[in-house]
C-alpha cells in the first residue's frame, strides 16, 4: 500500500523537478553549451580539418610568424605551423577527459567517504573527518601540483590526482546531509528491524544523496577542466603532444602581442566550457532543490 502511494507521489516530484528545468533559460543555454562542447569532443576526428600535429610548411609566415585566422586556417596557426582549430577540437578531448573521469571518482568518494563518516559513529567516523579537514587544509593548486610532479603527469596521471583532491569538499557536504538524515524517522526504523549499516546506506541514505550527485557532478567538471587547464599551462598536466588547452596558452603567451589569437582561442573554449557546466549545473540545483542550497 505504502509503495502504491508512494509512486505517484515521487512520480509528481520528479515531473515537478523536470518542467522547473526546462523552463529555466539559463539551464537550458548551459544544457546546449555542454552538448555542443561534448559532440566536439567525442567527433574530434571528423570535426578537426588536419592534424593537430602537422607541421604545415605553409603554415607560417615568410618571417616565421604565425598565420592569421582565415583562408585554409579557421583560427590560425599556432607557433609552430599546426592548424590552431583543430588543436583546440583535439584539446576538447583531453580536457573533457580528465574533467568527467576525474570528476567522476571525485563525487564517488566523496558520497562514500562522506557518507561512512556520517554514518560509523564512534573515533571511526571522528578520524574519517578530520583526514577530510586536514585535506581542506591544504592548498588545491599546490597540493596538485606536487602530486602530479612527483608522479610524473600524463592525461591519466592528471585525472587520478585531481580527483584525490576534489572529493574533500563533497564529502563535507555529504557529511553534514547524511548526519541529517541519520536521525530522521525511515532511518531508525530500519536500525530498530535489524537492517545492517551497509542496507541502510544502500536503500535508505544513498536514493536521498542523488540530487547532490547530480548538481556536484556536473559543478565540478567546470572546476577540473580549470584546474587541467592551470597544471598543462605550468607544465605539469597533459604532456605534449597531446593537444590541451592550457598547454596550448602556455606554448603562445610569448605570442599574446603580435599573435593574440593563440591566447584568445584556447581560453575562449575553456571559458564556455566553465560557463556551459556552471549554469547546467545551476540549473539542476534549482530543478532538484527549488528552496536554493544543498
Amino acid at each position: 500500500m505504502t509503495t502504491v502511494v508512494l509512486a505517484p507521489v515521487a512520480r509528481k516530484r520528479r515531473n515537478r523537478s523536470l518542467t522547473r528545468f526546462l523552463r529555466n533559460p539559463a539551464a537550458m543555454l548551459g544544457l546546449v553549451v555542454c552538448v555542443l562542447i561534448v559532440l566536439t569532443a567525442l567527433l574530434a576526428p571528423w570535426v578537426a580539418p588536419h592534424d593537430p600535429d602537422f607541421q604545415f610548411p605553409e603554415g607560417l609566415t615568410m618571417e616565421g610568424a604565425p598565420l592569421p585566422p582565415g583562408g585554409a586556417y579557421l583560427l590560425g596557426t599556432d607557433l609552430l605551423g599546426r592548424d590552431l582549430f583543430s588543436r583546440i577540437v583535439w584539446g576538447a578531448r583531453a580536457s573533457l577527459t580528465v574533467g568527467f573521469v576525474a570528476n567522476g571518482v571525485a563525487v564517488l568518494l566523496g558520497v562514500l567517504i562522506g557518507a561512512l563518516g556520517a554514518l560509523t559513529r564512534g573515533w571511526v567516523g571522528t578520524l574519517i573527518m578530520r583526514f577530510t579537514d586536514v585535506m581542506l587544509a591544504f592548498p588545491v593548486l599546490l597540493l596538485a601540483i606536487a602530486l602530479t610532479a612527483i608522479l610524473k603527469p600524463s592525461l591519466w596521471i592528471v585525472a587520478l590526482v585531481i580527483a584525490l583532491i576534489n572529493w574533500v569538499p563533497i564529502a563535507r557536504v555529504v557529511y553534514s546531509e547524511v548526519a541529517a538524515l541519520r536521525e530522521r524517522e525511515f532511518v531508525e526504523a530500519a536500525g530498530a528491524v535489524g537492517a545492517s549499516g551497509g542496507r541502510i546506506l544502500r536503500r535508505h541514505i544513498l536514493p536521498h544523496l542523488v540530487p547532490t550527485a547530480l548538481v556536484w557532478g556536473s559543478l565540478g567538471v567546470s572546476t577540473t577542466v580549470l584546474l587541467e587547464a592551470t597544471l598543462s599551462f605550468l607544465g605539469v598536466g597533459v604532456q605534449p603532444p597531446t593537444p590541451s588547452w592550457g598547454g596550448i596558452i602556455n606554448e603562445s603567451q610569448s605570442y599574446l602581442t603580435t599573435a593574440p589569437w593563440l591566447v584568445l582561442a584556447p581560453g575562449t573554449a575553456i571559458l564556455l566550457t566553465s560557463l556551459g557546466f556552471n549554469l547546467l549545473g545551476e540549473g539542476l540545483r534549482d530543478a532538484l532543490d527549488p528552496k536554493g542550497g544543498l
